[in-house]
């Protein structure tokens, strides 16, 4: 018997003994990557209507209040194009944005019964909560098209280079969120500061006016705010009118690349610890 035991395969999954493979593991569980992108999705529209509809009221109502406030009150400018295409062509990223980073902040915690008993690369669990946010996105690009309809705005061929942005915004959110995630799992707390620093943004960034209305000798502080750059590349993609700052992009992608970064190298250095902690 004991001959027998010590000649059996015994596999042993401990902390910081799968940094070899983890990469490699990512896409030996990609059916687990699928399933929880897929859960979610069903869990969000499946028998539900307000699921569906409120993808679409959401950034409708959001169009309105920002048309309302900041076009006809404030009077900011919006060059030649119509100020509810210009609110919701930024409303776009934002969105895409916001939903996702929150998404992703609280996905580890969502998820602490599979995280506590059984081994995966943990990174699967955020980075499928940004997949299931593309799905509103989608809704609400199908939203934008008609507005184009309704007011007779033709797309130009720069939206070609909305892809380009989509991924900015997935990687941005995907590294804030990472880090967001991980002190979550820790500091119960972070629930709280995500909601409040996405209510902040919303107002600091350009979606209802440009950068250009900020003073030029403040401009490149400004543009220290990653989502600047990337929401106004959503609207010159989608409208080819305003012109794009490309000191602003430039910012914006280094800082979108350095958030990743850091939001990898930190949840990779935490996520030994998330079984025990969650």
């Amino acid at each position: 018997m004991k001959d027998s035991m010590n000649n059996s395969s015994i596999l042993v999954v401990e902390a910081g003994k799968t940094e070899k493979n983890y990469w490699i593991d990512l896409w030996k569980y990609r059916e687990l990557f699928l399933f929880l992108s897929l859960r979610d999705i069903l869990v969000r529209y499946k028998q539900t209507i307000i699921g569906l509809i409120w993808s679409i009221i959401r950034p409708l109502i959001t169009m309105i209040i920002f048309t309302v406030v900041f076009g006809k009150l404030a009077k900011f400018p919006s060059g030649d194009i119509p100020y509810p295409i210009f609110v919701f062509s930024a409303l776009l990223g934002w969105q895409f944005f916001a939903n996702s980073l929150n998404d992703v902040s609280n996905s580890l915690i969502a998820n602490s019964n599979i995280i506590s008993k059984i081994y995966f690369p943990r990174i699967i669990i955020p980075t499928s909560s940004v997949i299931v946010n593309f799905i509103d996105f989608s809704i609400s690009l199908i939203i934008l098209l008609i507005l184009f309809i309704i007011y007779g705005f033709t797309p130009k061929l720069t939206i070609l280079f909305l892809p380009f942005f989509v991924l900015m915004t997935f990687s941005l959110s995907l590294g804030i969120g990472l880090v967001m995630s991980s002190l979550n799992v820790k500091y119960r707390d972070f629930r709280y500061v995500v909601p409040f620093l996405i209510q902040i943004g919303l107002y600091i960034s350009p979606v209802g006016f440009t950068s250009s209305i900020v003073p030029e000798k403040f401009r490149i502080l400004y543009s220290l705010n990653p989502m600047v750059g990337v929401i106004e590349g959503y609207r010159y993609s989608l409208t080819g009118v305003n012109n794009i700052n490309i000191h602003g992009l430039i910012i914006s992608v280094v800082m979108t690349l350095l958030f990743l970064i850091i939001g990898i190298t930190y949840f990779r250095k935490t996520e030994k610890k998330f079984a025990d902690v969650i």
